[in-house]
């Protein structure tokens, strides 16, 4: 399972022109779901999510996690984090979880998030999508848990 997280000032995401999911000071998290990932993939990445420490202390370091600045979490599906990209010039996607599979692990993380934190607000899985944010930093980080297949 991929989160590619951003540190954000604001984010939002819209689908037909209402938004669907908004938050300010927090991460927006892109979420991709690989063959292979479980439930066990889905609580290690939202325990890293939650946990990761990239907001700025008293001092500027990179010491404070989400939960430390009682912060926004974005979570916003997008299957496309798990293509395969090594050669030729167009993505494959045969290493993307099957969408019953994706849609469950997300539905998942985000029950897991909501029982961490209150500050969750999600992206509609299958939805094209249109996501807003201004980027803290920049700040971007990839966590990849790896598949258990």
């Amino acid at each position: 399972m991929i989160g590619l997280l951003q540190r954000v000032s604001s984010a939002k995401v819209e689908v037909d022109g209402e938004i669907v999911g908004e938050i300010e000071r927090g991460l927006m998290v892109l979420v991709g779901v690989e063959r292979g990932d479980s439930e066990a993939q889905a609580d290690r990445l939202i325990e890293r999510l939650l946990g990761y420490r990239v907001f700025p202390d008293a001092e500027g370091k990179m010491n404070l996690s989400v939960r430390d600045i009682d912060g926004g979490l974005l979570l916003v599906p997008q299957f496309t984090l798990a293509a395969d990209t090594k050669k030729g010039t167009r993505p494959s996607f045969t290493t993307a979880a099957e969408p019953k599979l994706g849609l469950h692990l997300f539905d998942y993380l985000v029950q897991r998030a909501w029982e961490h934190t209150s500050h969750v607000q999600t992206g509609r899985f299958g939805a094209d999508m249109q996501v807003s944010l201004t980027n803290d930093g920049p700040v971007t980080f990839w966590l990849q848990v790896p598949p258990t297949a």
